[in-house]
């Protein structure tokens, strides 16, 4: 039931808060975000559809269950009182929330922030239904930060726009260079086929420079409102395809998960350690086939099976004999667990989306 949120990340001052407040109309307003050219935005600022223009504490939004945001609790009482709503009766809010974060400094450790940065974004990140990461020109060295944000950005490819911000502030020779550098530099990041879509322009209210490209700034300001409008229309389609992206991750991790635990049951004698029979299997699952049986008897792609080395952390957290066979999981009445998510990935979320299609009310 909760709105679209879009949410802005990037290093430091490349302009994600003026690019909020030029989107909303909040310049030269009480409300309007912070910006300068030094780092500003300490926050995590969650800007949301209300009937006055109103300042909400964090405390305030994580105790407040209709909000979406109580889950926030978790990350502890510093992050809090890093976390501050705004509302504002702006038309756009009332289809969408705006979430601008803290820029990134590639100098700072996580600790001195005094909450986890990465796990916050990450449950931001989760959440989003468009993620614009702003650059500017200036600002195009990829450091360890951004390189795991973009980690953290994986497969959510389809939502990443990339900005590149106050593009009027270069001329066009060296714009163009600039826009090959940063494909340069975000190529090894973002490892699809098909790149990003992203958009060059100078998103605030000021003219732009009068020697610069305007025609091509004017319409990929135009295009990203079109794009933006397009995730606000389509958010339905996009939370069925990600529950059914999701139904498929956990029936190929309940298939592995399947596989070590049947293959643990096949190499244990009357005589055997479990914990050093086990540590080899999970060590080398090559040398017993686990992936490949997966493969073989399943229609599992072989892009998307997880990472082996995960599995090592995995069951060091959850010990294989804390788990059943899948066969064991299905009984007269309820039949199968399996079975049931095969169901919902070929049948029952694909009907859904073609009556949505349809324009039926689902």
């Amino acid at each position: 039931t909760s709105k679209p949120m879009v949410l802005f990340l990037g290093p430091w001052s490349v302009g994600k808060s003026s690019m909020i407040n030029y989107l909303l109309g909040l310049d030269d307003t009480p409300y309007q975000l912070y910006t300068g050219a030094e780092p500003t935005t300490s926050e995590f600022t969650v800007i949301m559809h209300g009937p006055k223009l109103k300042t909400i504490e964090g405390i305030v939004m994580a105790a407040d269950s209709s909000r979406s945001f109580s889950p926030l609790e978790k990350f502890g009482q510093n992050f809090l009182e890093k976390l501050i709503g705004i509302e504002v009766p702006h038309k756009l809010l009332e289809r969408v929330t705006f979430v601008d974060t803290p820029g990134i400094i590639e100098n700072r450790k996580q600790q001195e922030r005094g909450y986890p940065f990465n796990d916050v974004c990450q449950w931001f990140i989760d959440r989003a239904d468009l993620i614009f990461v702003v650059f500017d020109p200036t600002k195009l060295d990829v450091g360890l930060e951004l390189e795991m944000l973009f980690r953290q950005l994986k497969g959510r490819e389809s939502q990443i726009r990339i900005i590149l911000n106050k593009a009027d502030s270069l001329a066009t020779q060296e714009l163009m260079r600039v826009y090959g550098a940063l494909f340069w530099s975000l190529a090894p990041l973002i490892n699809v086929t098909e790149p990003p879509r992203v958009y060059v322009s100078s998103f605030w209210p000021h003219e732009y420079h009068p020697d610069t490209h305007k025609d091509l700034f004017l319409k990929e300001e135009i295009s990203l409102l079109e794009d933006l409008n397009q995730v606000i229309e389509n958010r339905m389609e996009n939370k069925i395809a990600f529950i059914r992206q999701h139904a498929i991750r956990v029936r190929i991790h309940a298939l592995l998960v399947d596989r070590y635990l049947q293959t643990y049951k096949d190499k244990m004698t009357f005589f055997s350690d479990g914990e050093l029979v086990f540590r080899d299997i999970v060590e080398d699952p090559d040398k017993f086939f686990i992936f490949k049986s997966i493969l073989a008897k399943t229609n599992v792609s072989k892009f998307d099976l997880p990472n082996r080395e995960a599995y090592k952390d995995f069951f060091g957290i959850n010990p294989i004999t804390s788990f059943k066979l899948l066969s064991q999981q299905c009984s007269y009445m309820g039949g199968c667990f399996l079975e049931k998510i095969e169901k919902a990935i070929t049948r029952e979320l694909p009907d859904l989306l073609g009556s949505i299609g349809l324009g039926k009310k689902p």
